[in-house]
């Protein structure tokens, strides 16, 4: 389940490292970064699709089609059929990675529960970013033998599906925990979770709104696309490390503190970043962006997970999946805001501080009615 996670960060990451050649070799040099972004723009289409098909048919069987999806999808990219079949292929492939991301975690929720599930959660996270660095890693390898090359990268789900066959027992639909058979059918709808999409969305928006924007900024500074890469794979790390803290630290402040102190940690280094004239401040802003994003996806996951009925987890799960790839969507798109690139570092601050301020509002709700 751990190499399932990692599948949702390699959908993009795979061809970042060759994003120039791969696109001139598919004859849309013009409209690059779609190649990136379109996927993310498919899990938000597709999610309900996703989540309904989930429902009807159980986590596992949709993880194994998704699985046998994204790597015929994602191979056949490599395929210089034109515009049009280029954006449709990687609008399918987001579809895919909806199926995977909001089964995979639905599968998570059926095998562990409580303060467990939070642990697997938090390695789940830790799995993904591992995933990043390591799939970055690769492709840039691939890419430097030719273009096609790292559209093979795609194929390793099928082997994570041979895995999934062998390893992940069969369970009945409708089979769930005592402790989830025992929540109220009150927690089951997917209005209940809306501050959880929220946090989901402005936790991707503004973590991905570093990692586009950030290259520009280090260059400015003198470092080398090559340095750049190792700063951001630092990132990666970083936020694997908060991720590993998360349990701990939900048990001694609770979710909604937790979740503050992450959107905080965004604040202060996207402030950072607009502001420093040094690397050292950058590798410093580094670290605590890459906590800020292990101290909020996984534990959303988590919350979701949590605050649905068995019966429409998996729907749920898919709408916190398009939550996800929709804010990586949109962080493309403050690029565009005024200021340029140098002014989208404060916009996603504010973004954060609207976070601090959504959860800070939580925790003095709950005092209230206490």
């Amino acid at each position: 389940m751990l190499c399932v996670a990692c599948l949702t960060i390699m959908v993009g990451c795979v061809i970042v490292p060759g994003l120039t050649s791969i696109a001139a070799g598919l004859g849309v040099s013009q409209a690059a970064s779609w190649l990136v972004t379109l996927p993310s723009l498919g899990v938000v289409v597709f999610g309900p699709l996703a989540g309904s098909f989930i429902t009807r048919k159980g986590p596992r069987y949709a993880l194994c089609v998704g699985l046998a999806l994204y790597g015929a999808i994602g191979v056949a990219g490599a395929l210089p059929l034109g515009n049009l079949f280029t954006y449709a292929d990687r609008l399918l492939l987001g579809g895919a990675t909806a199926i995977i991301m909001a089964s995979g975690m639905s599968l998570i929720s059926e095998f562990y529960t409580g303060h467990a599930r939070l642990k697997m959660m938090a390695k789940q996270g830790m799995s993904i970013e591992l995933g990043g660095v390591i799939f970055l890693f690769i492709g840039g390898i691939l890419a430097e033998m030719g273009w096609r090359w790292p559209f093979l990268l795609y194929l390793v789900s099928w082997a994570f599906l041979v895995m999934v066959l062998r390893y992940i027992p069969v369970l009945p639909v409708n089979d769930a925990s005592t402790h989830d058979a025992e929540q109220p059918a009150s927690a089951a709808g997917a209005s209940k979770l809306m501050s959880v999409y929220l946090g989901a969305l402005l936790s991707m928006t503004i973590f991905f709104t570093a990692i586009i924007t950030l290259p520009q900024r280090l260059h400015a500074l003198g470092l080398s696309e090559s340095e750049t890469g190792y700063l951001l794979s630092f990132v990666s790390l970083v936020a694997v490390f908060g991720a590993s803290t998360l349990p701990r630290l939900t048990v001694r402040i609770g979710e909604y503190s937790t979740l503050v102190i992450g959107f905080v940690c965004y604040a202060a280094a996207h402030l950072v970043f607009s502001g420093a004239h040094s690397v050292t401040a950058m590798v410093g802003a580094a670290f605590i962006l890459g906590l800020g994003f292990g101290l909020t996806i996984p534990l959303v996951n988590h919350m979701a997970v949590e605050r649905s009925h068995p019966k429409v987890r998996g729907k749920n799960l898919a709408y916190l999946s398009m939550s996800i790839f929709l804010g990586q969507f949109l962080s493309s798109f403050l690029d565009y805001m005024p200021g340029g690139s140098h002014e989208a570092f404060n916009y996603a601050a504010f973004l954060a501080m609207v976070g601090v301020v959504v959860f800070a509002g939580r925790i003095l709700l709950r005092k209230a009615y206490a």
